[in-house]
């Protein structure tokens, strides 16, 4: 789809997009309302400056729409809606070895029971082993630290999906 599309489609249709994107409601109505844009670069701004409007439920509605690292049976079942700009992901958590995902698992695990959400990481080309070491240094931070730090994450992933989304004009 072009900018020019999303900026023409009704606002069911533009919600769905945005929703693709990222599944923070409140994010993906105030996207949709503020079409049209002028251009890429003002979308993805638009999209980082709403995204920090965004209180903690806000926050954590996005953190719950997203697979468990690692849980590809996960992400192709309860994230069938945005499978097409999520695809490719976790390509480096589905190309592990299983000790390094057995640990990943463990880890989340953990980690959601620590902090009462799953842990959020923009994994697009990172491997496996770097993911691990990375819930392995976030694990011990506090959960307002680790909402900060997930909701860093959560608009990098936005934008990939965002760009994944829009083609050329």
């Amino acid at each position: 789809m072009t900018l020019t599309e999303l900026n023409n489609l009704t606002a069911s249709e533009a919600e769905t997009f945005f929703a693709q994107t990222c599944a923070a409601q409140r994010w993906v109505t105030k996207m949709q309302e503020q079409r049209p844009y002028a251009n890429k670069p003002s979308l993805l701004q638009n999209a980082k400056t709403s995204w920090q409007e965004m209180n903690k439920e806000d926050v954590l509605q996005a953190f719950d729409a997203h697979p468990m690292i690692g849980d590809i049976s996960s992400l192709r079942e309860k994230y069938a809606s945005t499978k097409a700009m999520a695809s490719n992901e976790q390509d480096g958590a589905a190309q592990a070895d299983e000790a390094t995902l057995l640990a990943l698992q463990k880890l989340n695990l953990a980690y959601k029971e620590k902090h009462g959400f799953i842990f959020i990481i923009c994994a697009s080309g990172l491997s496996a082993k770097t993911m691990l070491e990375e819930i392995e240094q976030r694990i011990h931070n506090t959960t307002a630290t680790e909402i900060d730090i997930a909701s860093d994450e959560q608009i990098k992933i936005t934008m990939l999906r965002i760009l994944k989304g829009l083609s050329d004009e």
